[in-house]
């Protein structure tokens, strides 16, 4: 604010990006929570659901939450290894010069 009142020239302000609200409360659901849990019957003359379609429907999303939790691990994985072998280079590069004379 006080850099904009004195009107320094190169300030600017960066904008938001927008995001996804969550409350603090939010937890995303792992596959064993989809697996076990389990539907309320309903009222006495009342139509429920047929509880193993439901269980089956549960059974098929926990399997994709699992599949993608997976390929979310695998991607980290191998994130974390292409910085390594980018550090590695970069550092044999650096080295390379310095022994060429490029940093005296």
């Amino acid at each position: 604010m006080i850099l904009r009142l004195l009107g320094r020239p190169g300030w600017t302000r960066h904008p938001r990006r927008p995001r996804c609200y969550r409350s603090a409360a939010y937890r995303p659901l792992r596959p064993w929570q989809v697996r076990e849990w389990q539907f309320r019957w309903t009222r006495f003359g009342r139509r429920g659901l047929d509880p193993a379609e439901v269980q089956e429907f549960l059974d098929r999303v926990a399997v994709d939450l699992a599949a993608a939790y997976q390929a979310l691990g695998d991607s980290r994985h191998e994130a974390a290894r292409v910085r390594d072998a980018l550090r590695r280079w970069q550092s044999t590069q650096f080295r390379q010069r310095v022994n060429e004379g490029w940093y005296r």
